[in-house]
């Protein structure tokens, strides 16, 4: 076990590292702008190193600095962990909880699913902000997010937990497909018009082509429309104006209702991750320990949703 005294200065050193300034530190740790300075720089010579190159407008990490950082995490993280496995089977969750999801994907799957929380745990009170833009979790004082998509490993300040892979169809509206015809193939299909997901910088997302072998063909399409948000791309098929790939879980309901129609559905292939993620440092607190097996547990992709979304 850690003596105590080689913590002391560690968490204002995260702190100060996350937050950029001993002076946004402060803020977070309700101290003083001297004392977190004072704090990071008694641990500096406890270890007789340096740990930030400082200048007048910023803090920057020294090489040594960036290594002891993760180390750091990693304790802390240990810590909040031991702590909070004691806390989370006495504790209801309380305060405050920022959470942030994708827009249509927060709107449509995460949302009911916090709402029925929060009605069992009134004393909790959600912040939730739905946006496709990239948000840095711990800069802008994120509890938990729900990504689509992310890195194939998660550096160590944040924690998550993989819920699943994404499943992708294809499908058209029944009048589109009343006035240009079913495609029986992948020539037949590329050959339509198609409705494309694009981005602020005039990128498209490919087309995911599954094949025989196993293997996946990224393929750029040109696009009759092309349009930055999922749910306007199912309103663009359902007028009939072409083809559009589509996750399962954005047009499920649809496909079941008849109002969309599943095209070549031996094309269907795996989509983005899913991952619940969160700040190490609030790992298992009981409000996002709690919040997090709840979401998982609603949000998670089995093997036989899996088989379910890909028959439709």
């Amino acid at each position: 076990m850690l003596p105590a005294e080689r913590l002391k200065g560690i968490e204002a050193f995260v702190a100060s590292v996350d937050a950029g300034s001993f002076t946004a530190a402060a803020q977070r740790l309700s101290l003083t702008n001297s004392a977190v300075s004072k704090s990071v720089a008694r641990l500096e010579d406890r270890l007789a190193v340096r740990l930030f190159d400082r200048t007048t407008r910023k803090l920057a990490l020294t090489d040594a600095g960036a290594a002891f950082y993760q180390t750091c995490v990693r304790v802390l993280a240990d810590l909040a962990e031991a702590e909070s496995v004691l806390a989370a089977g006495r504790a209801e969750p309380v305060g405050r909880l920022r959470l942030d999801a994708p827009a249509a994907f927060g709107r449509m799957k995460v949302w009911p699913l916090l709402l029925q929380f929060a009605e069992s745990h009134p004393h909790l009170h959600p912040h939730v902000s739905f946006t496709d833009r990239f948000v840095d979790l711990i800069e802008e004082g994120i509890d938990l997010a729900v990504r689509i998509g992310g890195p194939e490993h998660w550096p160590a300040t944040l924690g998550h937990r993989y819920l699943g892979r994404e499943r992708l169809i294809f499908c058209a509206g029944p009048s589109y497909l009343a006035r240009h015809g079913v495609p029986a193939s992948l020539d037949e299909l590329v050959a339509h018009a198609a409705v494309l997901y694009g981005r602020a910088d005039g990128s498209t997302s490919p087309w995911r082509i599954a094949h025989p072998d196993g293997t996946v063909e990224r393929r750029t399409m040109q696009g009759r429309i092309v349009v930055g948000s999922g749910e306007a791309q199912v309103a663009a098929v359902q007028a009939g104006c072409g083809i559009a790939q589509l996750a399962t879980w954005l047009v499920e309901d649809k496909l079941a209702s008849g109002e969309l129609t599943a095209i070549l559905p031996e094309l269907t292939t795996d989509g983005l991750p899913l991952n619940l993620v969160w700040p190490v440092g609030r790992q298992l607190q009981p409000k996002v320990a709690a919040v997090v097996t709840w979401l998982a547990d609603g949000l998670r992709v089995s093997d036989a949703d899996r088989s379910r979304q890909s028959s439709r």
